[in-house]
């Protein structure tokens, strides 16, 4: 079976410690001609939506890879890992809505399994380090060609754990959506795609009272203004040209927004 020349890494585990590398070398010592990317290591931790979107949107602009994902709370509970096959690569991570979206992006889950198979295992395998343990050693033998049926059992794709779908509402004029993200720049990400703009004006109002212009480019309103635009991941979100959006709203992932069409009575807050 063919193999992979790329491992990407995806993970909460941060970079002041040494568990990043710990993953790496494990990686390195079983296919060392294997290279790794690394996607993130500062999802915020235990945050597996935030996880989960950011691989999604990634995934797709990396070349065909084992994309490996670990932002598992549950590690060394009765959780199980996987192995996700999709037409454009791979998915190795725990059973708990991580991986699906990046599936998703990907083309759909082909075949799912479970990750069992204890000679794709790194010794005695740690019940609080699953990545350097479990997935990272099963993603290097899988880069190599290892058959994705040795890893474990067959998972119906239906019984896979799915995040729950955020919110998004569309009227006349006016859009409410779930907050998905914010950058480290303080843009907020919203779950509604961007196609929904099409159905709004240029002048709009945030939560009812905000001011704000839709836009392309951050230049399109004045310094300290708030833009709406459709951003490089294709979905709504909400910047401020020199600021950030995230101070003026004062939001967090997981909130609702509403952005409407601005009326002759909206003022700035």
């Amino acid at each position: 079976m063919a193999g992979y020349e790329w491992i990407s890494l995806t993970t909460d585990y941060g970079t002041f410690d040494g568990f990043v590398a710990a993953c790496q070398g494990t990686i390195a010592r079983i296919a060392p001609a294997v290279r790794v990317i690394d996607v993130t290591h500062h999802v915020p931790p235990a945050d597996v939506t935030r996880g989960a979107a950011v691989l999604a949107q990634t995934a797709p602009y990396l070349p065909a890879a084992v994309h490996v994902a670990v932002v598992d709370p549950g590690v060394g509970t009765a959780r199980r890992g996987l192995v996700l096959e999709t037409p454009h690569g791979l998915l190795v991570g725990p059973d708990n809505g991580l991986l699906i979206w990046a599936a998703d992006a990907l083309g759909g889950v082909d075949r799912a399994f479970e990750l069992a198979n204890k000679d794709w295992l790194l010794g005695d395998v740690s019940r609080t380090f699953h990545g350097r343990d479990v997935f990272s050693p099963a993603a290097a033998h899988l880069a190599l060609g290892a058959n994705l049926v040795d890893a474990g059992p067959a998972i119906d794709p239906a019984d896979l754990i799915r995040l729950p779908d955020p919110v998004v509402t569309v009227g006349d004029g006016w859009i409410e959506s779930e907050v998905g993200t914010i950058d480290r720049f303080g843009n907020v990400q919203l779950a509604a795609g961007g196609d929904v703009l099409a159905g709004l004006g240029h002048e709009l109002t945030v939560n009812g009272s905000v001011r704000a212009r839709r836009g392309t480019t951050f230049a399109d309103v004045e310094r300290g203004d708030l833009l709406v635009y459709e951003d490089s991941a294709g979905r709504v979100a909400i910047a401020v040209n020199n600021g950030r959006a995230v101070v003026v709203l004062s939001v967090r992932p997981g909130d609702m927004i509403r952005i409407a069409e601005r009326t002759e009575s909206a003022d700035r807050r």
